[in-house]
């Protein structure tokens, strides 16, 4: 399984929210180019950043923070976060991220997803975001009731290189993460599908391993920014390679 550290930016810095709550953000001191160097020089693989201030109002707010993590390191990025149109997708890829991710855009505008899954094969995820089992979008203020399964599946045979699953209630809130709900998603379709939301101990990322289906990879953001979870010792039990 691949270990993605959680990179959220905000007005420039890294943070972390509770729940997706803006006015719940932990700032972190390190600008978001250290942090993704120190990930990469812990033996991590994959980062996954995303455009809060994007997400929340549909422009890119972090294009700077960005650019300086695309020139820190070398690893693969997927990007997520206000990417709501196709040019957007080509200057991201065209600047060096190697997946897009679409959450919102996945439930309002379904036809850009299609053409940019044409247009840049397995370059292009779907951010599946859901509260009690349904899809939260605009940056988690919209609710729909719409199912998290059936936005997966509506997906699954259009080319989608990964799902990333987050349950919203557990984002951030360091008491683990929602595995029947990731189980669920992940049984329910052929793409693959990465956790998020909720991991704070090297246990959670156990079960997670152990669980009754094949997951990609596992998101942890405030747990390996705080230092509870050490990069290191989640790529060893992961099974993912270190430097």
């Amino acid at each position: 399984m691949i270990l993605f550290p959680a990179i959220d930016l905000m007005g420039g810095r890294t943070v972390r929210l509770l729940r997706g709550a803006k006015d719940r953000a932990t700032v972190y001191d390190h600008t978001p180019a250290q942090t993704v160097a120190m990930f990469e020089d812990s033996g991590c693989q994959w980062l996954h950043v995303v455009d809060l201030d994007g997400a929340f109002s549909g422009d890119s707010k972090n294009a700077q923070a960005i650019s300086a993590i695309l020139d820190a390191v070398s690893i693969p990025i997927q990007l997520g976060g206000g990417i709501r149109d196709l040019a957007t997708v080509e200057y991201w890829i065209e600047a060096g991220v190697s997946r897009i991710i679409f959450g919102t855009a996945a439930v309002e505008s379904p036809e850009l997803v299609e053409e940019s899954c044409r247009n840049f094969p397995d370059r292009i995820a779907i951010g599946i975001d859901a509260r009690n089992g349904m899809v939260a979008t605009r940056g988690w203020i919209r609710q729909t009731e719409l199912p998290a399964i059936d936005l997966a599946k509506r997906f699954e045979d259009l080319g989608v290189s990964a799902i990333i699953y987050t349950d919203i209630l557990k984002d951030g809130a360091m008491e683990g993460p929602n595995t029947d709900a990731t189980v669920a998603i992940a049984n329910s379709v052929s793409t693959p599908v990465i956790a998020s939301g909720g991991i704070s101990t090297l246990g959670d990322l156990e079960s997670l391993k152990a669980c009754d289906a094949t997951l990609e990879g596992v998101i942890v953001g405030r747990a390996i920014h705080e230092g509870v979870i050490k990069p290191a010792d989640a790529l060893r039990v992961l099974g993912a390679p270190t430097c």
